[in-house]
């Protein structure tokens, strides 16, 4: 299919006819569309097919009545900063066009190509010369106009098409990075609707759009056609796949959050699309099933590796996708480019810290990046408003659409109800370095209109906004040329929403994963409540879990997906180095805290020495629910592949105890040596130095906890401020235990590390660890660095 004009040049082209190479002719995204319909079908991906008008068709539009003229004078000497004039010039600019009849071969190539195509419904996209390009995303600056049916609405809808090349956004931007108006045409493509409407649509990544991570693809998903997750109208399912382990073959979803999808759009009557309203029960389920979202994922790399091989560099994939309801089947609708997060400079490490934990939240989100901004709210419902907005304000409103890009550019921050990670207003915020918390629900009405607040997104996946001007600091870090050091430098962590953020850390792994944080803050419910739920008490409890739980196929599938995903999340961030998880260590009276806890937790006078740890793992009155924890577990080395998690036991007191908690790991398919399955157990009571030998021959490596070994040696109460002045690691009866240790597991032929900050706090504490040949030091992610380059300079006095 290729219509030609009367010089021979063509106006219009079948999507499979074009490439990359074919940019200057069809623009990015149409250009995209053919070079995955032409060198990916082979391999599975499925693309709409149609047909694209070319940039000759525009140029012979301009050529009627003296339009290339016109639009040249309108727009010589055009000030965008100049909101009015900006206003009143794109209007005429796209009144010129609006008014100008297309030629008629080039009518006659549209209705032609249209025809061949059978005449279906059909999506119209613009697709702009200098669109879709590496460094420049020009996202949204044009229009797409779906469900459009029929002769005279599809030339109508090209009609509008080559006019939204002058919206005020698009003139702006186009200006702003240095375009000029002449050199850019406008293609417009036309492809065979995907019946989204009786299914779902999304946007995916092929990075973490929040870190720069690359070895995830991030996936959004809501009912209907995609132009609400787009345009941030609606709160979508987030999913994030790892993909190295993908790329061998196995089901590495990292997270999957339950997004609200309260509307889906569909088609209208006569051509049209409107919003309706999804049923509780739809908003409670996954749009995606993990089957389609993996496969969702393996074509993410599949283009992401095409691209980069065509461009001959990494090139992370921004791509629309959708479910077609009537046959099932998924299609890619574009992809282009991803130009902000793999651009990041990664030299150097930012990260912002609040300094007062104690200030009033107003409402939370999606955080988008990790930067802090506080100033003035300003709520606003339309961009019309701009008159009323300084710079340096907060925007906080229901949701943004390209529109708002000259409010955003004064701003240093925005606050929405709606939208998810890929939404306009993230896309923006990123580019333009903003802070941004996204889907916030209802933060128009919690936060007044002028009203000092913070917004601070350094705090994980959730942003949260806060009353008043919080205090706070930001460090930079610089990486330059770290030396290596003997000893291994490993990184403490307990929430998997920081693990992206922190794996460009030049650490050799985790030495301390915490599973505690998950529990209290992603899954929320005590493992006995879900899987004893008759014996909960009280109501509110029952339903807040019914609530929770609702989306899964068990109660208790709840459990173990919510603690695999949160255990997988961390292992990826650092794959392939080793991340050492411990199993969950609450004491009594810290899981009575969890929903239905209080049912099954006993009183203890002292919980710090009661029942903890590994004397969970095996009683009777627990041992199902560490099963969960195996089960999570096997999940995360089986199904995600991630078999760098080298699991460890807590407050084990003696070798028999720790015979029994690898047999309940072997109960549930955990068994130590096979898969390369190793076990570690903490080196923090009196008894594991003195029993090492023995603890040795059951376990692979030992982790000195530093801080419940001081209190146990010393004989006191770490949480009592009586004696608080007495708790040192310093200590010599505690530096004798840690050298004890330290030379039985070396002398039994098993790894042995210690975490906590004494080393980074305490320079002497550190060489005291190196000079007794310590294998690994795991601390805080600030202390990296600092402690690496101690460390290093220690081995080298030693050399």
């Amino acid at each position: 299919m290729a219509s030609q004009s009367a010089s021979d040049s063509p106006l219009v082209i079948a999507l499979q006819d074009v490439g990359l190479d074919a940019i200057a002719l069809v623009g990015g995204k149409n250009a995209s569309l053919g070079e995955m319909i032409r060198e990916l079908s082979a391999a599975g991906l499925r693309v709409p097919g149609g047909f694209a008008t070319t940039a000759n068709a525009y140029q012979s539009l301009l050529d009627v009545s003296d339009l290339r003229s016109d639009l040249s004078l309108l727009l010589r000497n055009l000030d965008v900063s100049d909101l009015e004039q900006l206003q009143r010039t794109g209007a005429q600019a796209r009144a010129l066009i609006l008014g100008t009849h297309f030629p008629d071969v080039l009518e006659d190539a549209i209705l032609t190509a249209y025809r061949q195509l059978g005449s279906p419904p059909v999506a119209v996209r613009s697709s702009a010369t200098a669109e879709d390009l590496p460094q420049a995303s020009f996202a949204g600056q044009q229009e797409t106009y779906l469900n459009v049916r029929g002769e005279q609405e599809l030339l109508d809808a090209c009609r509008r098409c080559y006019a939204s090349l002058f919206t005020d956004r698009a003139i702006s931007y186009r200006q702003l990075n240095g375009f000029d108006h002449a050199s850019v045409a406008l293609s417009i493509g036309v492809q065979r609707m995907v019946r989204s409407d009786l299914a779902c649509s999304g946007v995916m990544f092929s990075l973490d759009t929040e870190s720069g991570f690359r070895d995830a693809v991030l996936l959004t998903a809501a009912y209907g056609l995609g132009e609400n997750v787009v345009q941030g109208a609606v709160n979508p399912d987030e999913l994030l796949v790892f993909k190295p382990t993908l790329r061998q073959g196995f089901s590495p979803i990292v997270s999957q959050r339950l997004g609200e999808k309260a509307i889906r759009m569909v088609y209208g009557d006569g051509g049209t699309t409107r919003n309706e309203a999804v049923s509780e029960a739809e908003r409670n389920r996954f749009a995606l099933t993990k089957a389609e979202a993996l496969q969702l994922a393996r074509w993410a790399c599949a283009i992401e590796d095409h691209y980069s091989h065509k461009r001959g560099q990494p090139t992370p994939m921004d791509i629309e996708w959708a479910k077609d309801g009537a046959t099932g089947e998924l299609f890619i609708l574009q992809a282009r480019p991803e130009t902000v997060e793999s651009r990041r400079d990664g030299s150097v490490i930012r990260s912002w810290h609040l300094d007062d934990h104690e200030a009033e939240q107003l409402c939370s989100g999606r955080a988008i990046g990790a930067s802090i901004s506080s100033g003035p709210a300003r709520i606003l419902h339309h961009p019309s408003e701009i008159q009323h907005f300084e710079n340096g304000d907060l925007l906080v409103t229901d949701r943004t659409d390209p529109d708002w890009e000259p409010i955003l550019k004064r701003a240093s921050g925005v606050v929405t109800n709606q939208g998810g990670r890929t939404c306009h207003a993230a896309i923006i915020a990123r580019e333009m370095g903003i802070t941004a918390i996204v889907g916030a629900g209802d933060a128009t009405e919690r936060i007044s209109d002028g009203e000092l607040i913070t917004v601070s997104c350094c705090e994980g996946d959730e942003g949260r906004v806060y009353r008043g001007a919080v205090p706070f600091h930001m460090e930079e870090q610089e990486l330059g040329h770290l030396p290596s050091t003997n000893t291994q430098i490993l990184i403490n962590i307990g929430n998997p929403e920081e693990a992206f953020n922190l794996a460009s850390l030049p650490c050799d792994g985790v030495g301390l994963a915490r599973l505690e944080f998950i529990i209290a803050n992603h899954i929320r419910v005590h493992p006995l409540a879900l899987l004893q739920p008759e014996r909960i008490s009280d109501p509110s409890d029952r339903v807040a879990i019914d609530r929770l739980t609702a989306a899964y196929d068990s109660p208790a599938e709840y459990y173990i997906e919510r603690l695999s995903q949160g255990m997988g999340r961390l292992a990826a961030a650092f794959y392939p180095k080793p991340v050492i998880l411990r199993f969950s260590d609450f004491k009594s009276n810290e899981y009575a805290k969890l929903l239905g806890g209080a049912c099954f937790e006993p009183i203890e006078e002292n919980p710090m020495i009661g029942w903890r740890g590994a004397s969970r793992y095996y009683s009777p009155a627990f041992r199902d629910a560490f099963g969960l924890e195996c089960q999570a577990l096997r999940r995360v080395r089986e199904d995600m592949g991630l078999r760098n998690v080298i699991p460890m036991v807590p407050f084990c007191r003696t070798p028999e105890e720790g015979d029994q908690v690898l047999a309940q790991m072997a109960r549930h398919g955990l068994v130590r040596g096979q898969g390369d399955l190793q076990v570690y157990v903490m080196c923090e009571l009196p008894s594991n130095v003195i029993a090492a030998e023995a603890f040795a021959e059951r376990f692979d490596g030992f982790s000195i906890g530093s801080n419940d070994l001081t209190q146990l040696t010393l004989g006191l109460d770490r949480d009592s401020a009586l004696v608080a002045d007495l708790f040192d690691e310093r200590h010599p009866a505690v530096l004798e235990m840690i050298r004890l240790a330290i030379r039985k597991a070396k002398a039994a032929g098993r790894k042995v590390g210690i975490c906590g900050q004494a080393p980074s706090d305490h320079p002497e504490f550190a060489a005291f660890l190196v000079q007794e040949g310590i294998d690994s030091i795991s601390l805080n992610p600030d202390a990296v660095i600092q402690t690496r380059l101690a460390v290093a300079a220690l081995e080298q006095g030693l050399r």
